[in-house]
């Protein structure tokens, strides 16, 4: 098996469904780009009896003649292109029986790739499907059946929450998210790339983890030389990347972008009212379905403020391609080789990377646990929010760690080029932020400042009487 980077809890799920006495139904998905496909035919490389992908935009009868094409290359069949889905599996079943029935006792796999664009607009791929499996492939235990998706709202809905046929027979279902930072330090070195710590930060502020992405880096080049090209130029492969990203996950996307982008614009975050107000929507199931759908394709991230209920919830847009991409690309009129050697010495750029920094800490709360020696501590994390109203004193907490050890950490991130310095007007800052947090929520837990930085917090007077913890970068890629 050729050497994966990350994904060790995914490939343990795929070789325990080797492993088992029972016939699997593997459910996998995430967003494009993100190495669903590869995943899978790496680990079952050599389990793998066949592969068949649906393809986007395409009618019912050319995605018949597509799978039969496939059928007949594979098992070097002649061609019959079925009139129906329920055609096209009995096909598939006449030509599995006698491969499985030829090592009774090895497991072998067949792997459905693209799962939601079989299921065309009165196709009956779904139904059919839904045959497949629970009369025929249900009762094989040497067979384990592979469904992979990039829209992960369909995923969910017809397969994982399926009320009719499908309900409950999936053994299995993998949620494939992106690099965290060590694994992108570890993809990028298995390709000769080496790049420094805040490089790495850099780079991901703008790629995020997603391996299709990161793969067009090149070895000798510099982190802005790679965000030039791949961003600025005219055939650069980010260039045109946000629409067709939007497009190809969720069909009709023109909603889905209008909250991304509204989102974009709010990076404290946005309640669902506020989006509908904002976005001039109408409340219903059609908005929890947009919502669900960038959420559960990584786009969008949903907090639970401290001390409040999931319908209290605020959205993030978490994803940083996007976010990149609206705030630098979208309606950029200047493109060309050094446009970006130029913008990323703008303030803007400078401003807009601490928001980054903090949304890149926001996903990696495992590390920074790990860093506290609070990974055995069950600990819930939020952020929390006071605005300011007539004498009332406003104030933010950027990440919030809630422990059952009787603790909160209120960490405060900052992202700078240097060591950062904590002065007296800064201290008093983060001391009435404690202090309002601590009158506000009434908690009776010792609640410590922690203070994350790119390259640490200066030890002077006003850190040593203000913060109780500091974390570096590094602790990120830990």
């Amino acid at each position: 098996m050729e050497k994966l980077i990350g994904r060790k809890t995914e490939i343990t799920i795929l070789k325990e469904a080797l492993a088992s006495s029972q016939a699997e139904l593997i459910a996998v998905y995430g967003r494009r780009r993100v190495g669903k496909t590869y995943l899978i035919r790496t680990v079952y490389e050599s389990q793998l009896l066949i592969e068949l992908t649906g393809l986007n935009g395409i009618s019912t009868n050319a995605q018949l003649e597509n799978f039969s094409l496939t059928v007949a290359r594979t098992f070097d069949l002649p061609l019959l292109t079925p009139k129906n889905w329920l055609q096209a599996f009995h096909v598939l079943i006449q030509v599995l029986e006698k491969r499985l029935a030829s090592e009774p006792t090895a497991k072998k796999v067949i792997f459905l790739d693209e799962l939601p664009w079989f299921d065309s607009h009165k196709s009956g791929f779904l139904p059919a499907f839904d045959h497949f499996w629970n009369t025929w492939a249900s009762k094989k235990d040497n067979l384990v059946v592979v469904i992979c998706g990039s829209a992960a709202s369909w995923m969910i809905q017809n397969i994982v929450r399926n009320k009719g046929g499908l309900h409950n027979r999936i053994t299995r279902r993998i949620r494939l998210l992106p690099f965290n930072l060590q694994e992108t330090e570890l993809f990028l070195q298995s390709k000769y790339i080496r790049l420094d710590r805040y490089q790495l930060l850099q780079l991901y502020m703008v790629l995020g983890g997603i391996p299709h992405y990161l793969k067009e880096m090149k070895t000798g080049e510099s982190v802005i030389q790679t965000i030039d090209r791949l961003c600025f130029t005219k055939d650069g492969l980010l260039s045109t990347e946000f629409k067709d990203l939007y497009t190809a996950l969720f069909g009709n996307s023109e909603k889905h972008s209008l909250i991304v982008k509204t989102l974009a614009n709010k990076p404290e975050g946005m309640s669902r009212n506020q989006i509908i107000a904002t976005c001039g929507l109408s409340s219903g199931s059609g908005l929890t379905k947009i919502i669900d759908d960038l959420a559960e394709s990584g786009f969008v991230t949903e907090y639970i403020p401290f001390g409040k209920t999931v319908k209290d919830s605020i959205f993030k847009l978490t994803d940083e391609y996007s976010l990149f991409y609206l705030k630098f690309m979208e309606n950029n009129k200047a493109f060309g080789e050094g446009t970006w050697q130029k913008r990323s010495q703008s303030s803007s750029w400078k401003g807009w990377s601490g928001l980054a920094f903090e949304t890149i800490c926001l996903k990696h709360t495992a590390q920074l646990k790990k860093a506290l020696g609070i990974a055995g501590v069950y600990t819930e994390s939020s952020v929390w929010r006071l605005v300011g109203k007539n004498d009332t004193e406003g104030t933010q907490i950027d990440l919030l760690l809630d422990r059952q050890d009787n603790c909160i950490n209120l960490c405060e991130i900052k992202f700078s080029l240097t060591e950062f310095t904590i002065d007296k007007a800064y201290a008093e800052i983060l001391n009435k932020k404690r202090r309002i947090f601590i009158e506000k929520t009434g908690t009776k837990k010792a609640v410590f400042i922690t203070m994350i930085s790119t390259f640490g917090i200066k030890v002077n007077e006003h850190f040593l009487g203000t913060a109780q913890n500091q974390l570096t970068m590094d602790v990120l890629f830990e």
